[in-house]
């Protein structure tokens, strides 16, 4: 069985940090599980950093908690520098680097509650779900 490689976009990790109810927060927990190959770089994880830390005294989570999740991802997600950029491609340059990310990593699918703004990634090979969609796909 080929295990699917994923870019989770900021938002589906900002959803599971809200709640553990949900798509998102499921996808969070099956990271290191096996179930497919997640994939960071050094800009994207900055990111999740910066956007989850503004959640402080918004939710549960404290700024330990905070770095242990980030700590964890970084520790079994796979690593890939960019070395390319297409920016502007989509609408958010935010999301370009989550584009260019899966893009090098050879990426099956960016995992996103914004299919909107990613609607024309087929054109690299990818496809674009939210979490619910992929967890059905692979069975989760």
């Amino acid at each position: 069985m080929v295990v699917p490689k994923i870019v989770m976009d900021t938002n589906v990790l900002i959803s599971a940090l809200r709640s553990r109810l949900g798509g998102s927060y499921q996808l969070l927990k099956m990271v290191g599980q096996n179930k497919f190959d997640i994939f960071i770089s050094v800009p994207l994880i900055l990111e999740y950093e910066a956007v989850s830390k503004r959640l402080i005294g918004q939710i549960e989570l404290s700024s330990t908690d905070i770095n242990n999740v980030l700590d964890y991802i970084c520790k079994v997600a796979k690593h890939n520098r960019i070395y390319y950029l297409w920016r502007p491609f989509l609408p958010d340059a935010k999301d370009d680097m989550v584009l260019e990310l899966a893009v090098s990593a050879a990426c099956d699918f960016i995992i996103t509650h914004n299919l909107k703004d990613f609607k024309n990634v087929h054109q690299f090979g990818l496809d674009a779900l939210t979490p619910q969609q992929f967890l059905k796909r692979i069975g989760g």
